[in-house]
């Protein structure tokens, strides 16, 4: 555990193997913390060094109340400086969901220092502005009702929307671990991530997926049919992608079957 001041907010980091050779940033999802990637990372040999990042408005990571503090272009240069403390000059990206987006603009933002980038249930936002503005008015909704209503209120909708319907079959120690990492966050970080990067207002990468030149590995399970189908378009755009179709799993991958998702890591980086 440590905590890193970065453009004057408070940043908390999980890392292990400080000194490994190799490294891999993880970067969770909506509602999710450093703690998404504990099975995950424990799995992984003792050669590789693991950060993963609560990214703003999450976990122990600072969540302020001027909303230009969530802007996907703030996280990303946030997220640079912070590789810049922590002396990263080539690593791994993984990320997951909202992470994937944070690390896809990451990675077409700053190329040069990224081996490989394993995106999970990701998407690069989106194109049509009809879409983006309804998206945008559903975020802004959504947000208002986690600060009228608290975090409970929203947790309890939020676990039970379709997206995670392949999480009902989870034994019950494992959907409660989940519950507790959401019910942990706090209204205004939750609220203003949907504001600020939402996928409705965050910049649509689409344009630049083909002037990634690192290899890229696209990781969607084959219950969640909408990633499915966003990440074939995705392949077809990346020079380098591998689109993995992970059986029955749904958008968690990491989460429904973390062994699966950490051999994936582990046979993707070496």
């Amino acid at each position: 555990m440590a905590r890193f001041t970065v453009k004057g907010l408070d940043v908390h980091i999980e890392q292990r193997n400080e000194h490994a050779t190799q490294t891999i940033v993880f970067l969770h999802g909506f509602t999710g913390s450093t703690n998404t990637w504990k099975k995950i990372d424990s799995q992984l040999p003792s050669n590789i060094r693991c950060i993963a990042v609560d990214l703003i408005g999450h976990g122990k990571t600072a969540a302020p109340t001027n909303i230009e503090f969530y802007s996907m272009a703030f996280q990303v240069e946030l997220l640079h400086e912070l590789f810049h403390q922590l002396q990263l000059d080539t690593f791994s990206l993984v990320g997951y969901s909202m992470g994937g987006r944070v690390a896809l603009s990451y990675a077409a933002r700053y190329p040069s220092g990224i081996e490989h980038l394993i995106l999970e249930s990701a998407s690069p936002g989106l194109m049509d502005e009809e879409q983006r503005t309804i998206r945008k008015q559903a975020d802004d909704t959504l947000a208002e009702k986690i600060l009228a209503n608290g975090i409970e209120s929203f947790v309890n909708k939020w676990e039970n929307i379709p997206l995670f319907a392949s999480q009902k079959s989870l034994p019950a120690e494992v959907k409660q671990e989940i519950r507790s990492e959401r019910i942990q966050q706090r209204e205004i970080g939750l609220a203003n991530s949907l504001r600020g990067m939402g996928t409705g207002v965050m910049p649509e990468l689409w344009g630049k997926l083909n002037t990634l030149t690192m290899p890229v590995t696209l990781v969607t399970g084959k219950l969640d049919e909408k990633f499915i189908q966003l990440n074939n378009e995705m392949q077809e755009r990346i020079e380098k992608a591998n689109h993995l179709i992970i059986p029955a799993v749904g958008h968690a991958i990491h989460v429904e079957n973390p062994t699966k998702f950490a051999t994936i890591v582990k046979e993707t980086i070496s």
